[in-house]
């Protein structure tokens, strides 16, 4: 049983940082490596269809108006921004309206109470002009060539459901800021390209990703139950048959949380998301032409084996230094031997392979920097999804079913003042 364990903890992370270098360098290859053109070469966009730019906002009084900026530089010919104000308990209210009195193409709905994001992204896409949604987070900066890069895609096909884009960090000036760039890159990033390729994503990136009305309307919206709205609704587009796809040039800039306090949170919100939607969409599952989606699911159920299976293992090796267990039970230490070099070897394999796709997106003066943080990522983030996964499950399933998601206010780290690149 302990070979069987360990086997497990070993071979899982083994394989699939293998899969996503593989899938990831063949999404590169194939759609990604576009030099010849120039690294911020720009798709066509005289004559792409009306889009419509909506960001719901809490309590975002600090932030607001530069995302507002950035959403109206825009490059793109027929465009609008939306503001959805939840019923904010700061000044969020009345700087949109200030800003909407100067500014026409932004338009504002003030919700009366705090309905929640599925809600307020809801009213934004029921009051839009136009058939095409970009949809971002109340922080979040948006560049200005993102909207032309997804519409390229949303316009390209009637059956692209959704487009996600691709989340650059702008503070990292602590040791948890500069893992995370890391992380974006080498986990996020580089899963997102493998998934591509494989045919279907385990979820878009909420704080940027652009949708089709009409494929939002025939599943539903968004549902104001669960606590991810971004897992959901991707898993539900795609149960009905809807494409959705990566654009790592549409690119948009977002603080992230830089207190253990604060990422333990949201993590453990993303862990409990996935648990949600896997429990609240399994049966659905087993139906056979939801049969391309089987990889992601079980991708997402041998990672919550794993982080038990690895609990398992702690917890024998802990009680054996108590009493005497059985051989075949009794853990001997918990430090990397002969297969903990080799994830590490692969690990950093995976972390070169990912920063240098990713390195059109950086300063190239961050490349190496980056690359030198993020030997630590291991040690501080694996243990982070460990944990968080044991305990998004019992949350789960302790959960009062039916109760709305509402708004929490993120930790968004230490602003420090870092240039976003246009």
């Amino acid at each position: 049983m302990r070979d069987l364990l360990f086997g497990y903890a070993f071979y899982y992370p083994l394989i699939m940082a293998w899969m996503w270098m593989i899938g990831g360098l063949w999404y590169f290859l194939r759609w990604e490596n576009r030099y010849d053109l120039g690294p911020d070469y720009p798709p066509p966009v005289s004559k792409q269809p009306p889009a419509s730019i909506l960001i719901p906002c809490f309590n975002e009084e600090q932030n607001v108006r530069d995302t507002i900026a950035y959403a109206l530089a825009t490059e793109y010919p027929d465009f609008e921004v939306i503001a959805i104000n939840d019923g904010s308990k700061d000044r969020t209210a009345e700087i949109l309206d200030e800003l909407a009195q100067t500014n026409p193409r932004l338009r504002v709905i003030h919700l009366t109470t705090n309905q929640g994001k599925a809600m307020a992204l809801r009213a934004g896409a029921i009051s839009a002009r136009s058939e095409f949604l970009i949809c971002i987070d109340g922080d979040a900066l948006l560049h200005p060539n993102a909207t032309a890069w997804m519409m390229m895609h949303l316009a390209s096909g009637n059956r692209v459901g959704a487009v996600t884009g691709n989340p650059r960090i702008l503070n990292r000036s602590t040791l948890l800021g500069k893992l995370q760039v890391g992380e974006f890159s080498s986990i996020i990033g580089l899963m997102k390209r493998a998934q591509r390729v494989y045919g279907r994503l385990f979820t878009v990136s909420g704080v940027i990703v652009g949708y089709r009305r009409t494929a939002l309307h025939r599943i539903g919206y968004w549902s104001e139950l669960m606590i991810t709205e971004d897992i959901d609704i991707s898993w539900r587009l795609q149960m009905d048959h809807w494409d959705i796809r990566y654009e790592p040039d549409a690119l948009c800039y977002i603080y992230m949380p830089e207190t253990f306090a604060g990422l333990w949170k949201q993590r453990l919100r993303w862990a409990q998301g996935g648990v949600e939607v896997l429990l609240h969409h399994g049966r659905d599952l087993l139906i056979w032409r939801r049969r391309r989606f089987w990889p992601v699911a079980m991708e997402y159920l041998a990672s919550v084996a794993w982080a038990y299976i690895m609990l398992a293992i702690i917890i024998l090796y802990v009680v054996g230094q108590f009493v005497t267990l059985p051989p075949q039970w009794h853990i001997d230490t918990l430090l990397p031997q002969w297969n903990g070099v080799i994830l590490g070897i692969t690990a950093m394999a995976q972390f070169g392979i990912s920063l240098l796709i990713d390195r059109r997106y950086e300063p190239k003066k961050r490349f190496f920097r980056n690359y030198f943080w993020i030997i630590w990522y291991p040690l501080a983030f694996w243990l982070l999804t460990l944990s968080t996964t044991i305990v998004a499950v019992p949350k789960t399933l302790l959960k009062k079913r039916g109760q709305r998601a509402r708004w929490v206010s993120p930790d968004r780290g230490v602003r420090a003042e870092e240039g976003v690149e246009k």
